[in-house]
């Protein structure tokens, strides 16, 4: 019943949205149709038409042909960014950077933020962020805590000043050196870290807390928006954390959270395993 009247509540606010649907690319370089089915369908499940938003998948070979020139918002997932790299070659890391400078939204997602980042010689420098404490990046995975930054409230639709979400060791942002970029916006930062006991040997404690957890900026006339956790970890209700910053790389408004249905939300169980790109 908590998650039924949840769902209505959420539902409810959904009032709105532009008549043209959001059209959004889930990239995938996976050759493994299972797998594949799997990323994308975490995406639409969460960015359901009944909300504004239309999701396909997209590969290495779909992008260095044109494909982003028929979409509004481009979400590159977890996995590994070097590798994201490496099968989108050049041509295809060129088309991603073309069409966010022309006006298109990009979607990082832990490696899509290392990606996005100006930190790596493989990096597309589409937002000002340093990867902070980058030769620990396997840090651990654990349910942490953010802390939004009054923006990050408003931006994302949260209604509290905390949300805890799922970390599977992305990048730890700082501010970027890139003097062609303006500097990003803090949405959040991560207030606790991975637990001592999940942490790998050799890596440091004391990292973590007050680094960047999500930040935005522009890329010419595009929308840059980069989430160092995994808010689309398959549990409710912090998806709108994704559905929020979805609309802001696409031009909308976001669609805020009442406190009254926060209130009611279901609380998240232990995560399941989330499949991202090998």
């Amino acid at each position: 019943m908590c998650r039924i009247i949840w769902f209505l509540f959420f539902l409810g606010s959904c009032i709105g949205f532009s008549a043209e649907p959001v059209r959004i690319g889930v990239y995938s370089h996976s050759t493994n149709a299972a797998k594949v089915s799997q990323i994308v369908g975490v995406f639409t499940n969460i960015l359901t038409p009944e909300k504004g938003f239309e999701v396909q998948r997209v590969d290495p070979a779909s992008i260095r042909a044109g494909v982003l020139t028929n979409l509004n918002v481009l979400i590159m997932p977890g996995g590994s960014g070097s590798k994201q790299a490496t099968n989108l070659e050049t041509p295809g890391c060129e088309a991603i950077q073309k069409f966010v400078r022309d006006g298109g939204g990009y979607v990082g997602i832990c490696a899509g933020a290392y990606l996005a980042s100006s930190h790596y010689s493989w990096s597309l420098s589409l937002i000002n962020a340093k990867v902070i404490d980058r030769n620990h990046w396997a840090r651990g995975k654990g349910n942490l805590i953010l802390t939004l930054t009054p923006l990050g409230q408003k931006a994302l639709g949260h209604p509290e000043s905390e949300v805890e979400v799922f970390y599977g060791q992305g990048p730890l942002y700082g501010r970027g050196t890139n003097d062609t970029l303006p500097a990003y916006e803090e949405l959040a930062i991560y207030k606790t870290e991975v637990a001592k006991e999940n942490v790998p040997a050799g890596v440091p404690m004391g990292v973590m807390p007050g680094t960047t957890a999500i930040a935005r900026g522009e890329y010419g006339k595009g929308r840059v928006i980069c989430y160092s956790p995994h808010p689309e970890k398959p549990f409710e209700p912090v998806f709108h954390l994704i559905e929020n910053g979805v609309r802001w790389a696409a031009g909308i408004d976001p669609i805020p959270v009442t406190k009254e249905a926060w209130a009611k939300r279901p609380k998240p169980g232990k995560p399941e395993p989330l499949d991202t790109e090998d």
